[in-house]
């Protein structure tokens, strides 16, 4: 039977108050670099089409998308879609998310292994994301260990395409930093630095993502008996 159980707050609390923090450091620095003019005075929708032209991807659309700082490449469209903040600003933060995105458009091209690999289980993540929750919470409550097993088994994979995400972005915010400096976007290093910035707080949200993940992963393991014995009365 389903009821409060101490251990989930024990395990995921602190993953939460991780995730928290790194929400509010991307957004401080994003808000922070957003306010400081780049030298070259390219906007991110601008800094994305050299950064595509110059890697001969002439072919990849870059498009206003609306949300904050919902910037996307979309592989299967061959489209980068950039959130206003980012496709109009000629600002330092923008520069950075723009390059980090086109960033995914360069893995693409060259056929990079892990975002190739992170594709592949997309389909079976998103099923994870939408049943995994209901499946176990309703196998828990009615007693229903083998739904709730199968639930668990869908939430393995949206948690293994969370630990492919990591090497992924990681690799991106290289690129995207060698390859802003060598086409003149960003000029000095006081603009090095807030890219470098924007993009770490990023990947700690990336991170903190992963850790929660991990967290109800080994939680809902415990509970299903799978390790540390049974726990489900």
């Amino acid at each position: 039977m389903w009821h409060f159980d101490p251990l989930y707050f024990i395990l995921i609390g602190p993953a939460f108050l991780l995730a928290l923090y790194a929400q509010i450091k991307v957004k401080a620095a994003f808000e922070r670099w957003s306010r400081i003019r780049t030298n070259s005075g390219i906007n991110g929708a601008e800094a994305a089409r050299a950064i595509l032209d110059a890697n001969g991807l002439n072919d990849v659309e870059v498009e206003p998308y609306q949300g904050w700082l919902s910037d996307h490449y979309d592989p299967r469209k061959r489209v980068l879609r950039l959130s206003p903040a980012v496709y109009q600003q000629p600002s330092v933060a923008a520069a950075g998310v723009a390059a980090h995105e086109a960033g995914h458009a360069l893995q693409h091209a060259a056929g990079y292994f892990p975002l190739k690999l992170r594709n592949a289980i997309v389909p079976t993540a998103q099923i994870g994301s939408w049943l995994a929750f209901p499946m176990i919470f309703i196998g828990f409550l009615l007693s229903l260990k083998a739904l709730a097993l199968a639930g668990f088994v869908l939430f393995s994979a949206l948690v293994v395409f969370q630990i492919m995400t990591l090497p992924v972005e990681l690799d991106a915010s290289r690129r995207a930093k060698k390859v802003i400096a060598d086409l003149g976007i960003i000029q000095t290093q006081e603009e090095a630095k807030g890219v470098s910035q924007v993009l770490s707080a990023a990947a700690m949200t990336y991170l903190a993502a992963t850790i929660t993940a991990l967290a109800q992963l080994l939680y809902f393991a415990l509970r299903l008996g799978l390790i540390g014995g049974r726990r489900d009365d």
